[in-house]
């Protein structure tokens, strides 16, 4: 008999790119363990809101587990207040549920992308425990390795000599996103698909 585990990797790969008046939270579909692919069809962006998006990947048991106890907050909250959550306040709320759970943590990576009070495109980073950070881009999971020095490099601008740094527009984020994906998928069997 092997030894108990309650986590699996699930693998996947969700990154986040926050603009002046947009926010792209995007994710490949593939849900894998270990060498098998369970399924081709399972993206990780989950609408919350009209202008929130969560990106989840990780542990797919709590991923739906998370996903689930976050909606149902937010339907409450819109029950009291007869208004939807901010994405900022959705990105406390996550912090706090993630630091409930600290000492038998959800194995998710979490991105959470929307827009904030004054329209500007936010992304917010979590580590496992809940505490986060308001970033410009961001990329988790299986492939962060592959996709967070293209983007550092493509909207950081880093290791650039020359080059003024000035945000990208919509456009240049989503074929960004599209290139990003497509690397990632050939060199990270746990990330591809459409």
């Amino acid at each position: 008999m092997g030894d108990f585990s309650p986590y699996a990797s699930n693998g996947g790969t969700i990154l986040g790119i926050a603009g002046d008046d947009y926010a792209i939270i995007a994710s490949d579909t593939r849900l894998s363990e270990d060498y098998s692919i369970h399924s081709r069809d399972s993206p990780k962006a989950y609408p919350l809101t009209s202008k929130t998006v969560l990106g989840c990947a990780g542990f797919h048991g709590d991923v739906l587990t998370l996903v689930k106890r976050i909606k149902m907050r937010m339907v409450g909250y819109k029950h009291s207040h007869e208004k939807d959550m901010s994405t900022p306040a959705a990105a406390q709320m996550l912090a706090t549920m993630l630091y409930g759970k600290r000492f038998f943590p959800y194995y998710t990576y979490n991105i959470l992308g929307g827009l904030d009070a004054d329209g500007k495109g936010c992304v917010y980073s979590f580590d496992p425990v809940g505490s986060y950070e308001r970033e410009t881009f961001r990329a988790a999971g299986t492939a962060s390795s592959l996709l967070q020095p293209l983007l550092d490099n493509q909207i950081g601008f880093k290791n650039m000599e020359g080059v003024e740094a000035a945000p990208i527009d919509k456009d240049t984020a989503v074929n960004l996103v599209r290139d990003v994906f497509t690397s990632a998928g050939e060199r990270d069997i746990y990330t591809g698909d459409r």
